[in-house]
């Protein structure tokens, strides 16, 4: 007997919907620095004995098949990454992803036999709570039940955000072929190798934060690669773009397992890379090759804040000079084709860092009482020694200490911050942070020099001295934190003019709009066309649709539908070389 469809949700409570809606996550609030960067922090350290997939050598291995039934097939693939933030911007793609088909304007696309979640499918890390939240429940909710279709399969790769817990999570929520609303998770390990029609590939690879292929994976891919035949192409995904970074010294030992990866398995089948698909970096960028066909694109855009695209390189060479892969390829130029947004949104976008105190009100509190006991420091130096001229060198000396301590704490703080990225050259970001650092040490001693200043002023009794007091004790953490916070923005600011904290500019903001994915078609004669696809401004106020049919949105837009619009004109991409 078949089951009841699920009754839909006629409020859109937790309750009803089975998770609760999430905001975008605030990333400079400190709860979510702290946890994350402690995450973050214990990953690099104990990532390589957390490391999952050795153990995944254990587990079925399967190579995927979509090839369909004829020499005639056809088929359409939809990819998204970089999802799992807020819930407006999630279920947004979603529930547009989940359209049977996509009006454009100039064409119909159908939606794809395949969805294919190309890194860090939940934010700010991963475990069961957060994938419910803010991934597979909004997913679920976006597309319910079928809708006549057979059910899409759905297939993941990890980012570094799902990278945090070791796996485990990631594991037990894509890798048991279990429902995903109307999607079905076919995969069972973090990797995997899908047969395409008209003699495509689409190859996943998980690099453990850039690090390197494990021995289970290498042995899974040269299972794969033995059932490449001259000729064929591959389209190949990886949890980051390393071909944007190359030409820094980590981007270029990232870029390292890529060529590796190509050299090992594919070129001596005779078939070669034609497309490279990442997220990681939450816009649209496509570098095309300038003597050839091959395209390498980023689409971060399933949900997660919007990122910078005005500093991205023209162009880049591939693989860089530096690569240290012995039977590496000839060296080709790829030129910077298309991006989203727009390099003068983009820069407006960056601006916009300058509204961080309101946008993140806990950064201004914590940035207040950090810099508050700094300025107390200073005035103990200040204060102490030069009010008592009879004071000796080791008074001085110990009056000082406390605000030579905490300054240098804060410059050291400020080159942390600053190489945090990386790919960001090491001596410029060590530079441009102690700089910020000096700048924030410079704020606090014209504060305490102020407070002085006013106290010298007024006349000295009760009063004015515990006014001065309260001044100290209330104003400065409000002034201060609100002036500091600027100053952090202005840092900003500069610094991802020169490619440092690019990042950090953009992640302040929690930008929710302009969000998209990619819709691949490969037709009869092998031709692959790319459809890149935005949102440019996602739904913020919905409803319940208890009247819906089983496969309809449990929640629908409350106002005008969601416009899905084409980012660029669609690529096209021979199968031979």
């Amino acid at each position: 007997m078949t089951a009841a469809p699920p009754s839909r949700a006629r409020d859109g409570s937790p309750r009803e919907l089975g998770f609760t809606r999430q905001h975008a996550v605030r990333w400079l609030a400190p709860r979510v620095l702290i946890a994350t960067g402690a995450k973050a922090l214990l990953a690099a350290i104990f990532g390589a004995y957390a490391d999952k997939r050795e153990l995944q050598g254990s587990l079925p291995s399967e190579l995927y098949s979509y090839t369909g039934d004829d020499a005639d097939s056809e088929l359409w693939l939809d990819y998204v990454a970089d999802l799992g933030d807020s819930f407006d911007a999630t279920y947004s793609v979603a529930t547009v992803l989940a359209r049977q088909e996509v009006d454009v304007g100039d064409a119909t696309l159908p939606r794809g036999r395949l969805l294919v979640m190309g890194g860090d499918e939940v934010y700010p890390a991963a475990s069961i709570a957060t994938y419910r939240e803010r991934t597979r429940g909004v997913y679920q909710a976006a597309f319910p039940e079928p809708d006549g279709e057979p059910r899409p399969a759905l297939f993941a790769l990890p980012g570094n955000h799902d990278w945090y817990d070791g796996l485990t999570a990631f594991l037990r929520v894509f890798a048991q072929r279990r429902s995903f609303g109307a999607w079905t998770t076919e995969q069972t390990r973090s990797y995997f190798a899908i047969q395409l029609p008209q003699r495509w590939w689409l190859f996943a690879i998980d690099t453990q934060f850039d690090d390197h292929i494990d021995a289970p994976q290498l042995a899974y891919f040269a299972e794969a690669a033995a059932r490449l035949t001259p000729g064929d192409a591959v389209i190949l995904c990886t949890p980051s773009p390393a071909w944007v970074y190359a030409g820094s010294e980590a981007g270029a030992a990232a870029y390292d397992i890529i060529e590796f990866f190509d050299a090992e398995f594919v070129r001596p089948a005779g078939a070669s890379i034609r497309v490279m698909l990442s997220g990681d970096k939450h816009h649209y960028a496509r570098y095309a090759e300038r003597d050839g066909t091959r395209q390498n694109i980023t689409c971060g855009l399933g949900g997660a804040y919007l990122s910078a695209t005005h500093e991205l390189p023209e162009r880049v060479d591939l693989p860089p000079p530096t690569t240290r892969v012995r039977e590496a390829q000839p060296q080709a130029t790829y030129d910077l084709a298309a991006r989203y947004p727009s390099k003068r949104r983009s820069e407006l976008f960056a601006a916009g860092i300058f509204r961080l105190p309101w946008r993140n009100p806990g950064f201004w509190g914590m940035t207040g009482l950090i810099q508050s006991a700094v300025t107390l420091a200073v005035l103990f130096g200040i204060a102490g020694p030069f009010g008592e001229a009879e004071r000796g060198f080791f008074a001085l000396v110990a009056s000082w200490t406390p605000a030579v301590i905490l300054g240098a704490l804060l410059v050291l703080t400020g080159v942390y911050f600053a190489r945090m990225d990386a790919h960001t050259p090491r001596r410029p970001a060590t530079v441009a942070g102690m700089l910020h650092g000096l700048a924030h040490i410079a704020l606090n001693v014209t504060w305490a020099l102020a407070i002085i200043q006013l106290y010298g002023l007024v006349p000295h009794n009760l009063v004015t001295n515990w006014a001065t007091l309260l001044l100290i004790v209330v104003g400065t953490p409000v002034v201060l934190g609100f002036a500091h916070s600027e100053l952090v923005a202005a840092y900003l600011m500069i610094a991802s003019r020169f490619g440092i904290n690019l990042n950090e500019v953009m992640a302040g903001q929690s930008i929710e709009d302009h969000k998209g994915f990619l819709r691949l078609h490969i037709d009869v004669d092998g031709t692959l066309t790319v459809h890149p696809i935005a949102l440019g401004q996602v739904c913020r106020s919905w409803r319940a649709d208890p009247d819906g049919a089983p496969s309809d949105p449990l929640l629908r837009p409350n106002g005008p539908p969601l416009t899905p619009t084409r980012i660029e004109a669609p690529i096209v991409v021979p199968r031979d070389a």
